[in-house]
């Protein structure tokens, strides 16, 4: 008997811990100040390496309502992220740019530390431990 409750024991730590470790977050994020509710709002959550440039880890499009646009990245693993979003006011999927390379759309990234030129990693980042995390985006 005491045999089977310490494998029974050890089965259910083991258990325990797996779950814990496999514990995902949701990261609800809000753009609260869009200009129009024409369009839609992109969000992408990434990691360093592929924050700006590669394929998102996620990516959501937002409808706008009343000037906000909210959505919700869902099972996010414990690590470092940043997400950027911008607004697609003409719904063409894209960013569009003037021919010297400013934005026609408005755009913002998490923390809200807004540079001249592109968001930037270091500034955008942000940690995801064991519980859901809200963030509020402006443009």
């Amino acid at each position: 008997m005491m045999k089977f409750l310490s494998t029974f024991l050890l089965v259910l730590l083991t258990l325990t811990n797996t779950t814990a470790q496999e514990s995902k977050q949701k990261i609800t994020v809000t753009v609260v100040n869009v200009n129009s509710n024409q369009g839609t709002v992109k969000f992408a959550l990434s990691d360093k390496k592929n924050f700006l440039t590669g394929e998102p880890i996620q990516a959501k499009e937002g409808k706008i309502e009343n000037g906000k646009s909210v959505v919700v990245f869902e099972n996010v693993p414990a690590g470092e992220y940043a997400i950027a979003c911008y607004h697609d006011k003409n719904s063409n999927n894209r960013m569009d740019f003037q021919p010297g390379g400013m934005p026609m759309e408005d755009y913002g990234a998490s923390n809200n530390v807004m540079n001249f030129g592109p968001p930037r990693y270091e500034d955008a980042k942000f940690i995801i431990t064991n519980k859901d995390v809200s963030l509020d985006i402006k443009f």
